[in-house]
């Protein structure tokens, strides 16, 4: 069975391709649990291929994939749409499949509207797409009711099973540098704060769940030895466990990875050693949540910090010879229903 994994394009064109070029780590993630099964798997990166679907059908064609698998933000749907489209007219019988974080949250509108998706995989991924791909390979009919985190058509109606239950131990997954180069890495899965602009607490249910340091860092040092010069760590919040990231920062040394790489934490998350720890790892920026420079507007958003934490945070940070950065999110609402934006600056 031949396998496709595909990342849409995006509708609107964006002032910086850097903000939407790269893959995101879960469709590596899913495909390195397809190759370590023995699957025959491709990573499209498609996110420019939007004025270009006479290429995305070339592909197809050659391609000539049994499963297309399409990792779904909110702003690339349409992309994904457009491209199942050409997919099912490419080959009616190749079963189109929905993934990530605006799959998971708006699967029954898909399949209510759009007869080319075939199934949707919510939440966590890893396991119910491995488990959907042999179910295909050795079945096909009746639906596959006993695979949870999924969701499907029955009797022509959108239906879900079960949520699937998060990976106890994220270290079994198989590293995904094994079989490809990227530059964006995470050492955890989820948050736990309630930020009222984040879609982590719905996604993740505030729960946090860490890979090892050492299976942390042999991903780095195998991302090394395949050219990759610099990461940029996507944790929601990486120092979130002290201890954890300053055994990160050690094993780095100890094992001599001449890497460098950009992080993201919280202004109350950080201290003076685990930063010293951090530059001399080879952290050369991080971004912190800064979000507003107004405390009103921040208790809005449920932020948790004040000045006080953001100076404090900046400081150390600048003082250790770490770039700091802020995320800001402008527009915001004058009640809690109306519309933000998140910009990186």
């Amino acid at each position: 069975m031949k396998i496709l994994l595909v990342y849409p394009y995006f509708i609107d064109n964006r002032m910086d391709e850097e903000d939407i070029s790269a893959i995101p780590m879960g469709l590596f993630s899913i495909a390195a649990v397809l190759r370590d099964s023995g699957y025959a798997v491709e990573i499209l990166n498609a996110y420019n291929l939007g004025r270009s679907p006479h290429r995305i059908y070339q592909i197809l064609g050659e391609r000539r994939p049994d499963v297309v698998g399409f990792s779904i933000l909110h702003a690339n749907r349409w992309g994904g749409i457009d491209i199942a489209r050409m997919v099912k007219k490419v080959n009616p019988a190749t079963r189109v499949v929905f993934g990530g974080v605006g799959a998971t949250f708006l699967w029954e509108h898909f399949l209510t509207h759009f007869p080319e998706i075939d199934y949707v995989v919510r939440g966590e991924g890893e396991v119910s797409f491995l488990e959907l791909i042999r179910f295909l390979e050795t079945a096909g009919d009746p639906p596959p009711a006993h695979i949870d985190g999924l969701a499907f058509r029955q009797a022509g109606k959108p239906i879900k099973t079960r949520d699937r239950r998060p990976l106890a131990d994220l270290d079994q997954l198989p590293m995904a540098a094994d079989y490809f180069s990227f530059q964006h890495v995470a050492l955890s899965r989820g948050c736990p704060s309630n930020c009222t602009f984040c879609g982590s607490p719905a996604f993740w249910h505030r729960r946090v769940r860490f890979h090892s340091a050492d299976y942390f860092v042999t991903q780095l040092q195998r991302l090394r030895e395949r050219g990759v010069s610099f990461v940029f760590v996507s944790d929601d919040t990486f120092t979130l466990q002290r201890d954890r990231v300053i055994e990160i920062c050690r094993l780095i040394l100890k094992r001599r990875i001449e890497i460098a790489w950009a992080a993201i934490s919280r202004v109350d998350c950080v201290d003076a050693e685990m930063l010293k720890w951090m530059r001399r790892a080879g952290c050369t920026q991080i971004s912190y949540g800064v979000e507003s420079g107004s405390q009103k507007i921040r208790d809005l958003y449920r932020k948790r910090i004040d000045d006080t934490d953001i100076c404090r945070a900046f400081d150390l940070t600048h003082r250790t010879g770490i770039m700091a950065r802020a995320y800001f999110i402008y527009g915001a609402p004058a009640n809690r229903t109306g519309p933000s934006t998140k910009v990186w600056l």
